[in-house]
């Protein structure tokens, strides 16, 4: 276990962070006095885990009969100049 003041923790949050994420248990105290534990979060971000499903269940789903975003740019660029 690894203590330090927030101070110190400020000035190498960095190397803090690359500490917990190796596995060490980092403490940051206030006067003295634990406040704060930096650990490697337990659920791994979409990009961690290469899934796409995060991004899939975000897709808009298109309304029946909207047009879709290559008929919608074909609408733009046939439009006669103004």
């Amino acid at each position: 276990m690894s203590t330090y003041s927030v101070a110190d923790a400020k000035a190498g949050l960095r190397c803090l962070i690359n500490r917990a994420l190796a596995g060490e248990e980092v403490i940051i105290t206030r006067h003295g006095k634990p406040v704060v534990e930096l650990r490697p979060t337990t659920v791994p971000s979409p990009a961690a885990t290469g899934s796409h499903d995060w991004f899939l269940s975000r897709r808009v789903k298109l309304a029946p009969g909207a047009p879709t975003s290559v008929e919608l740019l074909n609408m733009i660029y046939d439009e006669p100049d103004l």
